[in-house]
């Protein structure tokens, strides 16, 4: 928050909104796509594949941090964490500009407006060495400084202290969005805010660029509102970076310090939350896509699903709503009539499986995968508004079958046979729990449903 890099920015993110087409005789059309995904699937900080993919591995000296430190490349590394490999920077210091190391890995300069997401775990306590460095781990996207109090710069910072900092005793985590700066004499023009405690540990970062405005996010938690002149003006790179504000807390020999990252995503022109991205990852993941760039290409949307063809019969398929981005889901794994069909945050087990087998024309039952034999029905075989949708043994109603619509870029709509209405999440709900209706179509997210195929 209070210190400018001297050195080239970094950005990154974005992933594919579109997943697995399920439209019955043509293929919906894939939509115009900007998204970053990157779930880190490199060996070391010299694989080409890195370069390739437009992220550099910071070396040599600059700021900012402890005067003299450099950054060192190969502290940049990829081991396995949670049984996930995982982007890993690691910093060390033993109080002198000559021993210490920071870390930098950053992306090209592309990234505007939309939804920048990010899993980091941060860390409160060095691997090895005493505590009580002024430790800085970050995510955060930056425009160039072309001269002191340059009005085109931009940066949006997720920064965590540890072992606090800038004025602060103790854990601080800051969220700051800046307009410029000078750096000598030293001149701030920024906003921010600051949590003060522990952030330990793993957490959704989430920083929404639209309308004006930058919303920052810690795990769903709106934690930050800037906009007005702080707003960026021009296209970012996105950084993650481990340094020393100074060596005023270190005692003894050398500790190092570490900080993690899961994923990265990026969406364009795409407002979404953190629940939205994290499952577009998980889709990406089960089909085993590791990477994922359209930024700025004026490509399409890939689809994780491969051919982008109609539904497949012997395939199970995930159903994500375009609003909440939960999934829908059996109650409690439960397989008795009239279980209730719900949306729920997705876990990839069989409650939320369902498999589209034709029955006549274009309608298709949906079979849940804990008991092939239960489909989605809509209770009472009613025409109704607000309907409730269960599972029920299937007997051929057509309020047990739905034909899918496709509405391009990877979304559905669910019309009932019977009634002509649509699977609906009731008021638009974003809540784990919430009980899915059939409702008149009125072409909302709430109606708006993606395919993510399961192994």
């Amino acid at each position: 928050m209070f210190r400018k890099p001297a050195v080239s920015s970094a950005v990154v993110l974005l992933l594919a909104a579109g997943l697995v087409s399920i439209t019955a005789p043509q293929p919906a059309a894939a939509a115009s796509c900007s998204v970053l995904f990157d779930d880190f699937q490199y060996s070391s900080s010299t694989d080409p594949a890195l370069a390739a993919r437009h992220w550099t591995v910071r070396g040599g000296g600059g700021g900012p941090g402890i005067p003299g430190a450099t950054w060192l490349p190969s502290n940049v590394t990829f081991p396995v964490a949670d049984g996930q490999k995982v982007l890993q920077l690691s910093s060390y210091t033993d109080g002198t500009g000559a021993g210490t190391a920071q870390t930098e890995i950053y992306h090209q300069r592309k990234f505007f407006e939309g939804t920048y997401a990010s899993r980091v775990r941060f860390t409160d306590a060095p691997v090895s060495g005493n505590d009580g460095d002024k430790v800085v781990e970050t995510f955060f996207t930056i425009t160039p400084l072309a001269y002191p109090m340059d009005p085109s710069y931009g940066e949006i910072d997720f920064e965590y202290l540890a072992n606090g900092g800038w004025g602060e005793t103790g854990s601080a985590f800051f969220e700051t969005t800046w307009e410029t700066y000078q750096p000598d004499p030293w001149v701030a023009d920024n906003v921010h805010a600051v949590q003060r405690r522990s952030h330990n540990g793993w957490h959704d970062l989430v920083a929404q660029v639209s309308g004006g405005r930058v919303k920052y996010y810690i795990d769903g938690a709106l934690v930050a509102d800037h906009g007005d002149k702080f707003y960026p003006e021009t296209p970012m790179s996105i950084n993650y970076n481990l340094w020393f504000i100074d060596s005023s807390g270190h005692t003894g020999g050398r500790s190092t310090y570490i900080q993690q990252v899961d994923w990265l995503y990026f969406a364009g022109n795409e407002v979404i939350s953190g629940d939205v991205a994290r499952n577009r990852v998980n889709a990406y993941r089960s089909l085993g896509t590791t990477h994922v760039d359209t930024v700025g290409t004026g490509g399409t949307c890939p689809d994780p699903g491969g051919s982008g063809g109609p539904i497949s019969s012997t395939t199970w398929y995930s159903i994500v709503n375009k609003t909440s981005g939960k999934c829908v889901d059996a109650r409690a794994s439960g397989t008795a009539n009239g279980t209730a069909i719900q949306q729920y945050t997705c876990n990839n087990s069989n409650a939320q499986q369902f498999l589209f087998q034709p029955t006549s024309g274009s309608n298709v039952r949906v079979n849940n995968r804990n008991n092939s034999a239960q489909v989605i029905d809509v209770s009472g075989v009613s025409a109704a508004d607000n309907a409730v949708v269960h599972l029920w043994s299937y007997v051929g109603g057509a309020n047990q079958q739905w034909i899918p619509v496709a509405e391009g870029g990877g979304w559905y709509h669910f019309v009932s046979a019977h009634s002509g209405k649509c699977l609906d999440v009731p008021a638009a709900s974003t809540a784990d729990s919430v009980q899915l209706v059939q409702y008149t179509c009125n072409g909302t997210g709430a109606q708006s449903f993606r395919l993510v195929a399961q192994p």
